[in-house]
């Protein structure tokens, strides 16, 4: 019975990762079962014994892409010391967030891109899933600031968008093997925390030194 079940658990991981690369590349509407199906090797008579329709298919997909990645992230703040940096707790959400999603990409992609398409219904149970992801960040950031690591004027909620909107976005051009996701990682913190201006130019004293030159 054990091994039967585990048969039946590898197939439905089957069914899922080929329709979370399926709806990726292909959008909701243009997806077909018998699409998952040949992409899955299977036949499609096989897809109902573990899914009733393709809009069950579609929810456990980004059910699955918002959920690793949350529980990614939630795990990394909770596995910090209390007393870390908030540079650290940053760096660690950036990491866990990058990580889950490069390497599960085709779930979380998939639950990014065709958001819009979805029916209404499936949509608006996915609304407060999300809504949780960004409150979880919101709340890494607003400690951030609150200790005076990130400056008081600026706009936490822009922040928040724009870096979640840059992370989500690398699964579109990440190459495997050019450079680690732990050096994206730092590199996104660098660019976020720091800036990407030499500060000499951004204040103007490298012109002020030509001129009096």
């Amino acid at each position: 019975m054990a091994i039967e079940q585990s048969k039946s658990d590898i197939s439905r991981t089957r069914i899922l990762d080929a329709a979370a690369k399926t709806f990726r590349q292909k959008g909701y509407a243009a997806t077909t079962l018998n699409e998952i199906a040949r992409a899955a090797d299977m036949q499609a008579g096989s897809l109902y014994y573990h899914f009733n329709s393709k809009d069950e298919l579609l929810e456990e997909v980004l059910d699955i892409g918002i959920n690793r990645v949350h529980e990614a992230v939630e795990e990394s703040q909770e596995n910090m010391p209390a007393d870390a940096p908030p540079y650290e707790r940053i760096r660690a959400a950036v990491d866990a967030h990058l990580t889950t999603l490069l390497k599960h990409g085709d779930y979380t992609s998939a639950n990014i891109s065709i958001f819009a398409q979805i029916p209404e219904e499936i949509r608006q149970r996915q609304i407060p899933k999300r809504d949780a992801f960004s409150a979880l960040w919101r709340r890494i950031l607003s400690r951030a600031q609150k200790a005076d690591a990130l400056r008081d004027d600026v706009d936490l909620s822009m922040v928040r968008m724009l870096l979640l909107g840059a992370l989500n976005w690398s699964v579109e051009w990440y190459k495997p093997g050019k450079t680690s996701i732990h050096a994206m990682a730092d590199h996104v913190c660098l660019m976020l925390l720091e800036g990407i201006g030499a500060d000499d130019v951004m204040r103007g004293t490298a012109a002020d030194k030509e001129e009096v030159a």
